[in-house]
Order: C-alpha cells, then sequence, then structure tokens
C-alpha cells in the first residue's frame, strides 16, 4: 500500500469519517508491505499484509474480457497531468496497472479486484466490504461490477473532487452532487459538484 494513500482513506464502518492511524512494519521505498491501520473512533485494526490493505471480508472481483480498455477508461476521467489517486472498484480494476501508465504521476488504487491483480509501485490494492475512500478524496473514481450493481457502493462516486469525473457500469447513481455528462453501451460519465 502506498503510504500516501493512508491520507485519504476512511475506516469502512458506519460512523463519521475520521483520519486513520498508520503503524508500518516493512517498507519498500514508499510502499508499506506489513502493517496495520488503526481507526481512532470505533478502534478497530486493519492488517496490511504482502502490500495489501485489509479492511475485512470482500470477495475478489471475477475477470472479465469485456472491460473497455484503460485508455477509454482515461478519456471517460478527463485526467491530465500529475498527482492524486485514482480508484478503480470491481472488475474494472483488472485495468489499474494499465491506466497507472497511461496516467504517470496519478496513483491507482484497486479496491476489490480480481484476484490476479498485484500492488505494485503504481497500484495499491484494497479489500473492504464497504467504500474506504474519504468524501472529495479522488481525482476520479471508475465503479465495475460487482459493486456497480450494489446501491450501498454507489456513495463511492462521493470520493471525487469537485469538478473532477466519476464513470461506472449499468445505471448512474441517484446521488446529489453528481451531474450526469453521458451514457452510453452501459457506462456512464458524471461530474461532481
Amino acid at each position: 500500500m502506498f503510504i500516501e494513500l493512508t491520507d485519504h482513506l476512511r475506516c469502512p464502518a458506519e460512523h463519521e469519517e475520521s483520519f486513520l492511524v498508520l503503524i508500518p512494519d516493512t517498507m519498500r521505498g514508499r510502499t508499506v508491505l506489513q502493517g496495520s491501520l488503526g481507526c481512532p473512533v470505533c478502534h478497530r485494526v486493519f492488517p496490511i499484509g504482502d502490500a495489501v490493505l485489509a479492511f475485512g471480508a470482500a470477495a475478489p472481483a471475477p475477470p472479465r474480457t469485456d472491460l473497455p480498455e484503460a485508455e477509454a477508461l482515461r478519456a471517460f476521467l478527463g485526467i491530465e497531468g500529475p498527482g492524486g489517486f485514482v480508484a478503480l472498484v470491481g472488475s474494472v480494476a483488472e485495468r489499474a496497472a494499465e491506466l497507472g501508465q497511461l496516467l504517470p504521476g496519478v496513483h491507482c488504487v484497486a479496491v476489490n479486484p480480481p484476484a490476479d491483480v498485484p500492488p505494485s509501485a503504481s497500484v495499491s490494492v484494497v479489500r473492504s466490504p464497504r467504500p474506504p475512500l474519504k468524501a472529495r478524496s479522488c481525482r476520479g473514481v471508475i465503479l465495475g461490477a460487482p459493486e456497480a450493481l450494489d446501491p450501498a457502493w454507489a456513495e463511492v462516486v462521493g470520493s471525487v473532487l469537485p469538478g473532477l469525473r466519476a464513470t461506472g457500469e449499468g445505471a448512474p447513481p441517484e446521488r446529489a452532487g453528481l451531474e450526469l455528462l453521458a451514457s452510453a453501451g452501459g457506462w456512464w460519465v458524471a461530474r461532481a459538484s
């Protein structure tokens, strides 16, 4: 897990959003290989092992062959320039490494990706039963299946900074502060306000 990601994560428990406390045990460069994150609100401790953060049991998304190419996902998000984080949730996280190459200096967060998606210098892997990202903390969010089909995961689009975009499969979430820009071919693009 990329160490700076800590500032953009929240405890997935149902309580007010708060900072988390990172205790790294083993690091390689800016990557935490072993350690833990603690929540000062509910006092839960979440392990980081083999550079993967586990907020709780979450089944890996199934691998897919019908996902848009990474270049299309980049176009959906409209991101230019380095810095910040892009979250890829569910099966679409399979494209995290490719998207990371197209967005130098932008770190990708693969939330509940297929089992064969490894963490790397440009991709952090997070397993979580609920959205683990703070509000207004990401430059973009891509919501793939199976989470795109679960209304509880619709709140992840609230992680997008104002003026930036979220995209996903299926029907766009009905959420205040989200302006639908386009919808076609089973995918939607919206801007956060």
